[in-house]
Protein backbone atom coordinates (compact mmCIF):
# COMPACT_ATOMS: atom_id res chain seq x y z
CA UNK A 1 0.00 0.00 0.00
CA UNK A 2 2.93 2.31 0.70
CA UNK A 3 4.10 1.99 -2.91
CA UNK A 4 0.71 2.86 -4.43
CA UNK A 5 0.06 5.75 -2.05
CA UNK A 6 3.55 7.15 -2.70
CA UNK A 7 2.87 6.89 -6.46
CA UNK A 8 -0.17 9.10 -5.88
CA UNK A 9 1.97 11.57 -3.87
CA UNK A 10 -0.29 11.05 -0.88
CA UNK A 11 0.44 12.11 2.68
CA UNK A 12 2.13 9.06 4.32
CA UNK A 13 0.44 9.86 7.63
CA UNK A 14 -2.96 8.95 6.19
CA UNK A 15 -1.91 5.32 5.88
CA UNK A 16 -1.99 5.10 9.68
CA UNK A 17 -5.77 5.31 9.44
CA UNK A 18 -6.09 2.12 7.36
CA UNK A 19 -7.10 -1.22 8.85
CA UNK A 20 -7.35 -4.34 6.67
CA UNK A 21 -9.55 -7.16 7.97
CA UNK A 22 -9.27 -10.78 6.87
CA UNK A 23 -6.62 -13.07 5.42
CA UNK A 24 -8.35 -14.42 2.32
CA UNK A 25 -6.13 -14.86 -0.72
CA UNK A 26 -6.37 -15.70 -4.39
CA UNK A 27 -4.33 -18.67 -5.66
CA UNK A 28 -1.30 -17.06 -7.29
CA UNK A 29 2.45 -17.02 -6.84
CA UNK A 30 2.24 -13.27 -7.36
CA UNK A 31 0.93 -11.02 -4.55
CA UNK A 32 -2.37 -10.42 -6.35
CA UNK A 33 -4.37 -10.33 -3.12
CA UNK A 34 -1.98 -7.81 -1.60
CA UNK A 35 -2.18 -5.68 -4.75
CA UNK A 36 -5.97 -5.74 -4.60
CA UNK A 37 -6.05 -4.81 -0.93
CA UNK A 38 -3.56 -1.99 -1.50
CA UNK A 39 -5.49 -0.58 -4.47
CA UNK A 40 -8.75 -0.49 -2.51
CA UNK A 41 -6.93 0.79 0.58
CA UNK A 42 -5.44 3.81 -1.19
CA UNK A 43 -8.88 4.61 -2.58
CA UNK A 44 -10.18 4.65 0.97
CA UNK A 45 -7.26 6.89 1.98
CA UNK A 46 -8.09 9.28 -0.84
CA UNK A 47 -11.74 9.38 0.28
CA UNK A 48 -10.64 10.18 3.83
CA UNK A 49 -8.37 12.96 2.58
CA UNK A 50 -11.11 14.48 0.42
CA UNK A 51 -13.58 14.42 3.30
CA UNK A 52 -11.05 16.30 5.44
CA UNK A 53 -10.30 18.85 2.71
CA UNK A 54 -13.94 19.69 1.92
CA UNK A 55 -14.91 19.79 5.60
CA UNK A 56 -17.25 16.81 5.46
CA UNK A 57 -15.45 14.51 7.89
CA UNK A 58 -16.49 16.04 11.24
CA UNK A 59 -13.40 14.67 12.92
CA UNK A 60 -10.71 12.06 12.35
CA UNK A 61 -11.71 9.31 9.94
CA UNK A 62 -10.60 5.69 9.70
CA UNK A 63 -10.43 3.43 6.66
CA UNK A 64 -11.61 -0.18 6.94
CA UNK A 65 -10.77 -2.58 4.09
CA UNK A 66 -12.57 -5.92 3.89
CA UNK A 67 -10.07 -8.23 2.20
CA UNK A 68 -12.62 -10.89 1.20
CA UNK A 69 -14.98 -8.33 -0.31
CA UNK A 70 -12.03 -6.71 -2.07
CA UNK A 71 -11.10 -9.99 -3.76
CA UNK A 72 -14.74 -10.47 -4.68
CA UNK A 73 -14.92 -7.08 -6.37
CA UNK A 74 -11.76 -7.96 -8.32
CA UNK A 75 -13.92 -10.63 -9.95
CA UNK A 76 -17.66 -10.00 -10.22
CA UNK A 77 -19.61 -8.00 -7.66
CA UNK A 78 -22.99 -8.60 -9.35
CA UNK A 79 -25.10 -11.67 -8.59
CA UNK A 80 -27.99 -12.11 -11.04
CA UNK A 81 -31.31 -13.30 -9.64
CA UNK A 82 -33.06 -15.58 -12.13
CA UNK A 83 -30.90 -14.73 -15.16
CA UNK A 84 -27.33 -15.30 -16.31
CA UNK A 85 -24.56 -12.89 -17.24
CA UNK A 86 -23.57 -13.01 -20.92
CA UNK A 87 -20.41 -14.91 -21.79
CA UNK A 88 -17.28 -13.04 -20.78
CA UNK A 89 -15.09 -14.26 -23.64
CA UNK A 90 -15.51 -14.75 -27.35
CA UNK A 91 -15.32 -18.49 -28.22
CA UNK A 92 -11.86 -18.23 -29.82
CA UNK A 93 -10.27 -15.84 -27.33
CA UNK A 94 -7.43 -17.47 -25.41
CA UNK A 95 -3.88 -18.79 -25.39
CA UNK A 96 -2.57 -20.86 -28.30
CA UNK A 97 0.62 -22.82 -28.87
CA UNK A 98 2.71 -21.65 -31.81
CA UNK A 99 5.68 -23.31 -33.51
CA UNK A 100 8.09 -21.76 -30.99
CA UNK A 101 6.03 -20.49 -28.09
CA UNK A 102 2.61 -19.18 -27.13
CA UNK A 103 0.32 -16.35 -28.16
CA UNK A 104 -2.80 -14.74 -26.68
CA UNK A 105 -5.60 -13.79 -29.05
CA UNK A 106 -8.03 -11.17 -27.76
CA UNK A 107 -11.12 -11.45 -29.95
CA UNK A 108 -13.99 -10.02 -27.88
CA UNK A 109 -14.22 -7.07 -30.28
CA UNK A 110 -15.63 -8.28 -33.64
CA UNK A 111 -13.06 -6.33 -35.67
CA UNK A 112 -10.22 -7.82 -33.62
CA UNK A 113 -11.68 -11.30 -34.07
CA UNK A 114 -11.90 -10.87 -37.82
CA UNK A 115 -8.33 -9.58 -38.00
CA UNK A 116 -7.03 -12.74 -36.32
CA UNK A 117 -9.13 -15.01 -38.54
CA UNK A 118 -7.99 -13.18 -41.67
CA UNK A 119 -4.31 -13.56 -40.79
CA UNK A 120 -4.74 -17.23 -39.85
CA UNK A 121 -6.93 -17.78 -42.93
CA UNK A 122 -9.53 -19.87 -41.07
CA UNK A 123 -13.30 -19.59 -40.74
CA UNK A 124 -13.60 -19.37 -36.99
CA UNK A 125 -13.71 -22.65 -35.06
CA UNK A 126 -11.38 -22.93 -32.07
CA UNK A 127 -9.85 -26.15 -33.42
CA UNK A 128 -9.07 -24.44 -36.73
CA UNK A 129 -7.46 -21.51 -34.93
CA UNK A 130 -5.37 -23.81 -32.74
CA UNK A 131 -4.15 -25.80 -35.75
CA UNK A 132 -3.30 -22.65 -37.73
CA UNK A 133 -1.39 -21.06 -34.83
CA UNK A 134 0.93 -24.05 -34.61
CA UNK A 135 2.24 -23.19 -38.06
CA UNK A 136 3.38 -19.69 -37.04
CA UNK A 137 6.24 -18.26 -35.04
CA UNK A 138 4.64 -16.43 -32.11
CA UNK A 139 6.33 -13.05 -32.63
CA UNK A 140 5.58 -13.05 -36.34
CA UNK A 141 1.92 -13.92 -35.77
CA UNK A 142 1.65 -11.20 -33.13
CA UNK A 143 2.96 -8.55 -35.51
CA UNK A 144 0.80 -9.69 -38.40
CA UNK A 145 -2.40 -9.60 -36.35
CA UNK A 146 -1.55 -6.21 -34.85
CA UNK A 147 -0.75 -4.83 -38.31
CA UNK A 148 -4.15 -6.08 -39.47
CA UNK A 149 -5.86 -4.06 -36.72
CA UNK A 150 -6.27 -6.89 -34.23
CA UNK A 151 -5.01 -7.48 -30.71
CA UNK A 152 -2.61 -10.27 -29.80
CA UNK A 153 0.43 -10.81 -27.62
CA UNK A 154 3.22 -13.36 -27.80
CA UNK A 155 4.43 -14.77 -24.50
CA UNK A 156 7.80 -13.34 -23.47
CA UNK A 157 9.96 -14.04 -20.47
CA UNK A 158 10.60 -11.21 -18.05
CA UNK A 159 14.14 -10.96 -19.39
CA UNK A 160 12.89 -10.71 -22.96
CA UNK A 161 10.37 -8.03 -21.98
CA UNK A 162 12.91 -5.94 -20.10
CA UNK A 163 15.19 -6.06 -23.15
CA UNK A 164 12.35 -5.24 -25.55
CA UNK A 165 12.28 -1.61 -26.78
CA UNK A 166 8.89 -1.09 -25.13
CA UNK A 167 9.97 -2.72 -21.91
CA UNK A 168 13.03 -0.45 -21.81
CA UNK A 169 10.93 2.62 -22.64
CA UNK A 170 8.74 2.25 -19.55
CA UNK A 171 11.20 0.55 -17.18
CA UNK A 172 11.81 3.73 -15.20
CA UNK A 173 8.48 5.48 -15.80
CA UNK A 174 6.53 6.38 -12.65
CA UNK A 175 3.65 4.06 -11.85
CA UNK A 176 1.36 7.09 -11.79
CA UNK A 177 2.28 10.23 -13.69
CA UNK A 178 0.79 13.47 -12.33
CA UNK A 179 1.05 16.72 -14.32
CA UNK A 180 -0.37 19.95 -12.91
CA UNK A 181 -2.42 21.79 -15.51
CA UNK A 182 -2.87 25.29 -14.13
CA UNK A 183 -5.57 27.22 -12.28
CA UNK A 184 -9.23 26.32 -12.48
CA UNK A 185 -12.48 28.16 -12.83
CA UNK A 186 -15.30 27.70 -10.38
CA UNK A 187 -16.92 24.31 -10.56
CA UNK A 188 -19.63 24.27 -13.21
CA UNK A 189 -21.42 21.36 -11.56
CA UNK A 190 -23.60 21.09 -8.50
CA UNK A 191 -20.98 19.38 -6.36
CA UNK A 192 -22.31 19.23 -2.81
CA UNK A 193 -20.06 16.89 -0.82
CA UNK A 194 -21.30 15.18 2.32
CA UNK A 195 -19.86 12.47 4.53
CA UNK A 196 -22.18 9.85 3.03
CA UNK A 197 -21.85 11.02 -0.60
CA UNK A 198 -18.56 12.94 -0.98
CA UNK A 199 -18.92 13.26 -4.77
CA UNK A 200 -22.63 14.13 -4.87
CA UNK A 201 -23.31 16.38 -7.87
CA UNK A 202 -19.77 16.10 -9.24
CA UNK A 203 -19.76 15.43 -12.99
CA UNK A 204 -17.53 12.75 -14.51
CA UNK A 205 -17.30 12.28 -18.27
CA UNK A 206 -16.51 8.61 -18.85
CA UNK A 207 -14.80 7.72 -22.14
CA UNK A 208 -13.59 4.30 -21.07
CA UNK A 209 -13.80 0.72 -22.31
CA UNK A 210 -12.99 -2.73 -20.90
CA UNK A 211 -12.09 -2.87 -17.99
CA UNK A 212 -9.90 -0.61 -15.86
CA UNK A 213 -11.56 2.67 -16.79
CA UNK A 214 -15.10 1.43 -16.12
CA UNK A 215 -13.96 0.11 -12.74
CA UNK A 216 -12.60 3.57 -11.89
CA UNK A 217 -15.78 5.38 -12.90
CA UNK A 218 -17.95 2.77 -11.16
CA UNK A 219 -16.11 3.64 -7.95
CA UNK A 220 -16.70 7.35 -8.48
CA UNK A 221 -20.39 6.71 -9.15
CA UNK A 222 -20.56 4.70 -5.95
CA UNK A 223 -19.29 7.74 -4.06
CA UNK A 224 -22.10 9.89 -5.47
CA UNK A 225 -20.67 11.32 -8.71
CA UNK A 226 -22.87 11.87 -11.74
CA UNK A 227 -21.09 9.66 -14.29
CA UNK A 228 -21.97 9.92 -17.97
CA UNK A 229 -20.44 7.17 -20.08
CA UNK A 230 -20.20 7.75 -23.83
CA UNK A 231 -19.72 4.94 -26.36
CA UNK A 232 -19.67 4.87 -30.17
CA UNK A 233 -22.79 3.55 -31.93
CA UNK A 234 -21.42 0.07 -32.56
CA UNK A 235 -19.51 -0.66 -29.34
CA UNK A 236 -20.54 -3.61 -27.13
CA UNK A 237 -19.18 -5.28 -23.99
CA UNK A 238 -21.94 -7.80 -23.26
CA UNK A 239 -20.06 -9.81 -20.66
CA UNK A 240 -19.01 -6.83 -18.57
CA UNK A 241 -21.60 -4.10 -18.96
CA UNK A 242 -23.88 -5.36 -16.13
CA UNK A 243 -20.87 -5.40 -13.82
CA UNK A 244 -19.55 -1.88 -14.47
CA UNK A 245 -22.42 0.45 -15.46
CA UNK A 246 -24.13 0.50 -12.06
CA UNK A 247 -24.81 4.07 -10.96
CA UNK A 248 -24.00 5.54 -14.39
CA UNK A 249 -25.81 7.15 -17.28
CA UNK A 250 -24.83 5.47 -20.56
CA UNK A 251 -25.22 7.15 -23.94
CA UNK A 252 -23.88 6.84 -27.47
CA UNK A 253 -22.12 9.49 -29.55
CA UNK A 254 -20.23 9.12 -32.81
CA UNK A 255 -16.96 10.96 -32.15
CA UNK A 256 -16.07 10.73 -35.82
CA UNK A 257 -18.72 13.22 -36.88
CA UNK A 258 -18.63 17.01 -36.40
CA UNK A 259 -21.93 16.82 -34.53
CA UNK A 260 -20.56 14.17 -32.20
CA UNK A 261 -17.41 16.14 -31.45
CA UNK A 262 -19.49 19.23 -30.71
CA UNK A 263 -21.65 17.21 -28.31
CA UNK A 264 -18.62 15.87 -26.50
CA UNK A 265 -17.10 19.34 -26.14
CA UNK A 266 -20.38 20.67 -24.78
CA UNK A 267 -20.57 17.91 -22.18
CA UNK A 268 -16.91 18.32 -21.28
CA UNK A 269 -17.42 22.03 -20.64
CA UNK A 270 -19.71 21.12 -17.74
CA UNK A 271 -17.59 18.29 -16.35
CA UNK A 272 -15.29 18.28 -13.34
CA UNK A 273 -13.48 15.07 -14.30
CA UNK A 274 -12.78 13.19 -17.50
CA UNK A 275 -11.64 9.57 -17.42
CA UNK A 276 -10.52 8.05 -20.71
CA UNK A 277 -9.00 4.74 -21.67
CA UNK A 278 -8.79 5.15 -25.42
CA UNK A 279 -5.46 4.41 -27.07
CA UNK A 280 -2.98 7.32 -26.90
CA UNK A 281 -3.67 9.53 -29.91
CA UNK A 282 -7.37 8.70 -30.25
CA UNK A 283 -8.63 11.90 -28.60
CA UNK A 284 -5.97 13.89 -30.44
CA UNK A 285 -7.35 12.64 -33.75
CA UNK A 286 -10.79 13.77 -32.62
CA UNK A 287 -9.45 17.27 -31.91
CA UNK A 288 -9.53 16.76 -28.14
CA UNK A 289 -5.89 16.72 -27.12
CA UNK A 290 -4.90 17.54 -23.53
CA UNK A 291 -4.45 21.24 -24.23
CA UNK A 292 -7.85 21.47 -25.90
CA UNK A 293 -9.50 19.63 -23.01
CA UNK A 294 -8.06 22.14 -20.54
CA UNK A 295 -9.18 25.03 -22.75
CA UNK A 296 -12.71 23.71 -22.76
CA UNK A 297 -12.72 23.09 -19.01
CA UNK A 298 -9.90 24.84 -17.13
CA UNK A 299 -8.88 23.00 -14.00
CA UNK A 300 -10.13 19.67 -15.28
CA UNK A 301 -9.07 16.53 -13.41
CA UNK A 302 -7.98 14.57 -16.48
CA UNK A 303 -7.41 10.86 -15.83
CA UNK A 304 -6.25 8.31 -18.40
CA UNK A 305 -5.02 4.77 -18.90
CA UNK A 306 -3.09 3.04 -21.66
CA UNK A 307 -1.97 -0.54 -22.17
CA UNK A 308 1.76 0.04 -22.65
CA UNK A 309 2.49 3.58 -21.45
CA UNK A 310 3.06 6.84 -23.33
CA UNK A 311 6.60 6.33 -24.60
CA UNK A 312 8.20 3.70 -26.80
CA UNK A 313 7.24 1.92 -30.02
CA UNK A 314 4.13 0.30 -28.51
CA UNK A 315 2.69 3.46 -26.97
CA UNK A 316 -0.20 3.41 -29.46
CA UNK A 317 -0.71 -0.36 -29.47
CA UNK A 318 -3.98 -1.95 -28.42
CA UNK A 319 -3.77 -4.03 -25.30
CA UNK A 320 -5.94 -5.71 -22.71
CA UNK A 321 -5.12 -7.22 -19.32
CA UNK A 322 -4.89 -10.82 -20.59
CA UNK A 323 -2.60 -9.79 -23.46
CA UNK A 324 -0.32 -7.64 -21.31
CA UNK A 325 0.11 -10.56 -18.91
CA UNK A 326 1.80 -12.48 -21.75
CA UNK A 327 3.79 -9.69 -23.38
CA UNK A 328 5.16 -8.33 -20.06
CA UNK A 329 6.51 -11.67 -18.88
CA UNK A 330 4.00 -12.22 -16.07
CA UNK A 331 2.52 -15.35 -17.65
CA UNK A 332 5.94 -16.88 -18.35
CA UNK A 333 7.21 -16.07 -14.86
CA UNK A 334 4.07 -17.55 -13.35
CA UNK A 335 4.62 -20.74 -15.35
CA UNK A 336 8.25 -20.89 -14.15
CA UNK A 337 7.25 -20.47 -10.52
CA UNK A 338 4.45 -23.03 -10.79
CA UNK A 339 6.42 -25.52 -12.86
CA UNK A 340 3.78 -25.62 -15.58
CA UNK A 341 3.91 -25.70 -19.36
CA UNK A 342 2.36 -22.77 -21.19
CA UNK A 343 1.14 -19.40 -19.91
CA UNK A 344 0.11 -19.13 -16.26
CA UNK A 345 -2.54 -16.42 -16.06
CA UNK A 346 -3.48 -14.47 -12.97
CA UNK A 347 -6.60 -15.72 -11.15
CA UNK A 348 -8.48 -12.48 -11.96
CA UNK A 349 -7.99 -9.55 -14.33
CA UNK A 350 -5.82 -8.01 -11.63
CA UNK A 351 -4.04 -5.48 -13.83
CA UNK A 352 -7.35 -3.99 -14.94
CA UNK A 353 -8.96 -3.91 -11.52
CA UNK A 354 -5.88 -2.57 -9.75
CA UNK A 355 -5.48 0.14 -12.39
CA UNK A 356 -9.16 1.03 -12.05
CA UNK A 357 -9.04 1.49 -8.29
CA UNK A 358 -5.74 3.35 -8.59
CA UNK A 359 -7.28 5.75 -11.13
CA UNK A 360 -10.26 6.30 -8.83
CA UNK A 361 -7.87 7.14 -5.99
CA UNK A 362 -5.91 9.46 -8.31
CA UNK A 363 -9.13 11.24 -9.23
CA UNK A 364 -10.02 11.79 -5.57
CA UNK A 365 -6.52 13.08 -4.86
CA UNK A 366 -6.78 15.43 -7.84
CA UNK A 367 -10.08 16.79 -6.55
CA UNK A 368 -8.57 17.36 -3.10
CA UNK A 369 -5.62 19.22 -4.60
CA UNK A 370 -7.91 21.32 -6.77
CA UNK A 371 -10.03 22.17 -3.74
CA UNK A 372 -6.84 23.36 -2.05
CA UNK A 373 -6.39 25.83 -4.91
CA UNK A 374 -3.63 24.00 -6.77
CA UNK A 375 -5.52 23.79 -10.06
CA UNK A 376 -6.30 20.88 -12.31
CA UNK A 377 -4.16 17.84 -12.92
CA UNK A 378 -3.51 15.21 -15.56
CA UNK A 379 -3.03 11.71 -14.21
CA UNK A 380 -2.15 8.58 -16.13
CA UNK A 381 -1.03 5.01 -15.58
CA UNK A 382 -0.72 1.86 -17.69
CA UNK A 383 -1.45 -1.84 -17.48
CA UNK A 384 2.18 -2.59 -18.30
CA UNK A 385 3.26 -0.40 -15.38
CA UNK A 386 1.01 -2.36 -13.02
CA UNK A 387 2.41 -5.59 -14.49
CA UNK A 388 5.97 -4.45 -13.81
CA UNK A 389 5.12 -3.59 -10.22
CA UNK A 390 3.51 -6.99 -9.68
CA UNK A 391 6.35 -8.90 -11.34
CA UNK A 392 8.97 -7.15 -9.22
CA UNK A 393 7.20 -7.92 -5.93
CA UNK A 394 8.45 -10.94 -3.96
CA UNK A 395 6.66 -14.26 -4.61
CA UNK A 396 4.05 -15.40 -2.09
CA UNK A 397 3.13 -18.92 -0.94
CA UNK A 398 0.26 -20.66 -2.67
CA UNK A 399 -3.13 -20.03 -1.06
CA UNK A 400 -6.37 -22.02 -0.92
CA UNK A 401 -8.99 -21.25 -3.54
CA UNK A 402 -10.91 -18.12 -2.53
CA UNK A 403 -14.69 -18.58 -2.67
CA UNK A 404 -16.51 -15.40 -3.78
CA UNK A 405 -19.78 -16.90 -2.50
CA UNK A 406 -18.42 -16.39 1.02
CA UNK A 407 -18.82 -12.63 0.60
CA UNK A 408 -22.30 -11.44 1.57
CA UNK A 409 -24.35 -9.13 -0.61
CA UNK A 410 -25.53 -5.69 0.45
CA UNK A 411 -29.04 -6.94 1.25
CA UNK A 412 -30.86 -4.92 -1.41
CA UNK A 413 -32.19 -5.85 -4.84
CA UNK A 414 -30.61 -3.99 -7.76
CA UNK A 415 -32.95 -3.54 -10.71
CA UNK A 416 -30.84 -3.83 -13.87
CA UNK A 417 -31.72 -3.77 -17.56
CA UNK A 418 -31.37 -7.58 -17.56
CA UNK A 419 -33.32 -8.39 -14.42
CA UNK A 420 -33.02 -8.20 -10.62
CA UNK A 421 -29.65 -8.83 -8.97
CA UNK A 422 -27.70 -8.43 -5.76
CA UNK A 423 -24.40 -6.57 -5.40
CA UNK A 424 -21.65 -7.65 -3.00
CA UNK A 425 -21.04 -5.60 0.12
CA UNK A 426 -18.64 -2.74 -0.51
CA UNK A 427 -14.94 -3.55 -0.07
CA UNK A 428 -14.13 -0.52 2.06
CA UNK A 429 -15.70 2.01 4.40
CA UNK A 430 -14.46 5.31 5.80
CA UNK A 431 -15.83 5.90 9.27
CA UNK A 432 -15.97 8.96 11.48
CA UNK A 433 -19.00 10.90 12.56
CA UNK A 434 -20.68 9.17 9.60
CA UNK A 435 -19.81 6.27 7.29
CA UNK A 436 -18.72 6.65 3.68
CA UNK A 437 -18.88 3.62 1.42
CA UNK A 438 -20.03 2.67 -2.06
CA UNK A 439 -23.73 3.11 -2.75
CA UNK A 440 -25.49 3.39 -6.08
CA UNK A 441 -28.51 5.46 -7.04
CA UNK A 442 -29.51 3.28 -10.00
CA UNK A 443 -28.91 -0.26 -11.19
CA UNK A 444 -26.72 -1.31 -14.07
CA UNK A 445 -27.98 -0.31 -17.52
CA UNK A 446 -27.08 -1.33 -21.04
CA UNK A 447 -24.92 0.87 -23.24
CA UNK A 448 -27.00 3.52 -25.00
CA UNK A 449 -29.69 3.42 -22.33
CA UNK A 450 -29.71 7.22 -21.85
CA UNK A 451 -29.54 10.41 -23.86
CA UNK A 452 -26.13 12.14 -24.00
CA UNK A 453 -26.93 14.72 -21.32
CA UNK A 454 -25.98 15.25 -17.70
CA UNK A 455 -29.59 14.97 -16.50
CA UNK A 456 -32.44 12.82 -17.71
Amino acid sequence: MNTLWAALDGDPGLLDRVECVGNDALPSSFPVSELATAAVGVTGCAVAELLDVVGASSGRTHVHVDRAATLGWFGFSLRPDGWQLPALWDPIAGNYRCADGWIRLHTNVPAHRQAALDVLDVSGSRDEVAKACRGWHALELEERIVARGGCAGAMRSRTEWLRHPQGRAIAHAPLVERILSGPSLESSSEWAPSAQRPLAGLRVLDLTRVLAGPVATRTLAGLGATVLRLDPPDWAEPGLVPEVTVGKRCARIDFRTPTGRTQVESLLAEADVIVHGLRPGALERAGLDAQRRQQIRPGLVDVSLSAYGWAGPWAHRRGFDSVVQLTSGLAAEGARRNGTDGPSSLPVQALDHAAGWLLAAATLRGLAERHRGRGGVRVRTSLAGIANALAEAPPVPAAPEFDPASVPDCGQTEQTDWGPARRMVAPFAVTGAATTTLGFDRGAVDLGHDEPAWVG
